[in-house]
């Protein structure tokens, strides 16, 4: 009797714990729902003129930093107008036009999204004309060069990456970024950062391109699943967040 007791305890607390974990994400989940509705009308409010004079600020601070002119390996996103993205092109560009220049010649990965279960690969690109537009008319390299021959996938690639360029929707102070839903950078950050410890690579730094209405003064709402940031760069300027972020920014 005693024992059949003991088990009837331990599966009502169990349930409860489970029934209390539903209801705690539910609550996040509505929480990011309404933050997305929030950051998307704030974004769509402001004018081309603000946009274009935080665009260029934002690339500036990246373009003229230390660690973007040391990177020798990035990731980066390229930009969506109609998401309202921070611009990225002239990053792009003077990441691809690097090794006539007389910098650090830089090898680049962008995004392809392959599926709609958060599965997104890296992929080599030589030139901005190795992308093509997809379904949503955003662009995304072909999984083949010209040649007919396999981009280079970062998660194959013998030496590691030392920058992530992130978009995102909303980022606070602590690191914290809230993407569009889709889980897409998550889980790769999350596959990558696996794979660097694995080949114990030193963990690429990851940083959030940010326009000043996307940036909360208070916590974002999270869940273990969202991977967080080491810093932000805002018209404002660099914002660093992590040990690794402010010992080189």
């Amino acid at each position: 009797m005693e024992t059949k007791n003991i088990k009837s305890a331990t599966s009502l607390s169990t349930t409860t714990t489970t029934t209390t974990t539903n209801t705690s994400d539910h609550f996040i989940i509505q929480q990011k729902k309404a933050l997305r509705s929030k950051i998307r009308k704030d974004l769509k409010a402001m004018s081309p003129i603000q946009r274009s004079q935080e665009d260029a600020a934002i690339q500036d601070l990246v373009l003229n930093s230390s660690w973007f002119k040391s990177s020798k390996g990035l990731c980066a996103y390229i930009s969506c107008e109609s998401l309202r993205e921070v611009d990225t092109s002239r990053i792009l560009s003077e990441i691809l036009s690097s090794d006539y220049h007389g910098q650090i010649k830089k090898k680049l990965y962008v995004p392809r999204v392959e599926d709609k279960n958060s599965h997104m690969r890296m992929l080599n690109i030589l030139s901005i004309e190795d992308l093509i537009a997809n379904s949503m008319n955003i662009l995304e390299p072909a999984p083949t060069d010209v040649n007919g021959n396999q981009r280079e996938d970062v998660m194959h690639a013998s030496e590691p990456v030392d920058l992530l360029l992130l978009p995102g929707l909303a980022f606070d102070r602590f690191g914290q970024r809230l993407g569009r839903g889709g889980g897409y950078y998550d889980v790769f950050l999350k596959k990558y950062q696996e794979l660097a410890t694995q080949r114990r690579w030193k963990q690429p730094l990851l940083v959030a391109l940010s326009y000043s209405p996307q940036i909360m003064e208070g916590a974002i709402p999270v869940t273990p699943n969202d991977v967080t940031v080491d810093a932000l760069v805002s018209p404002a300027g660099v914002i660093p967040i992590s040990p690794a972020a402010l010992e080189i920014m």
